[in-house]
């Protein structure tokens, strides 16, 4: 069974999927990225959590799943890229300058990659 604590996390990535998929459509491409950052990030911090770890902030979440999931190899250390480059352009989309723009092809694989995400999540915690 799955701990609440680690439930609310992942329930938290599925809603941040959802305001994605509504923000994509309705063509607010740097907003969307930004939600599927947050749906790998509450991944991220759902598996830490898993192993008893939990950090206050993205960079230590980042840092912590690169040690913990990527350099054990216990995920595909490609995942740990996924979030360090969900985190640039969710950085872009949120905070960019006028000339600094998200891309529909960045929304787009960032969102696929959010999915992807939830797939080696679920893997491991069994679901």
């Amino acid at each position: 069974m799955i701990p609440p604590e680690i439930q609310h996390l992942l329930q938290l990535g599925e809603e941040s999927h959802q305001v994605a998929k509504v923000l994509r459509y309705g063509g607010h491409v740097r907003f969307a990225a930004a939600q599927s950052y947050y749906r790998i990030f509450y991944l991220a911090q759902a598996l830490l959590l898993s192993k008893g770890l939990t950090y206050s902030s993205h960079s230590a979440v980042v840092a912590s799943f690169g040690k913990e999931f990527a350099k054990t190899k216990i995920l595909d250390p490609k995942f740990h890229r996924y979030i360090i480059d969900a985190q640039v352009v969710r950085e872009v989309g949120h905070y960019g300058r006028m000339w600094e723009v998200v891309t529909e092809e960045q929304e787009k694989e960032s969102f696929g990659r959010a999915e992807e995400f939830l797939q080696v999540t679920k893997h491991y915690f069994g679901l």
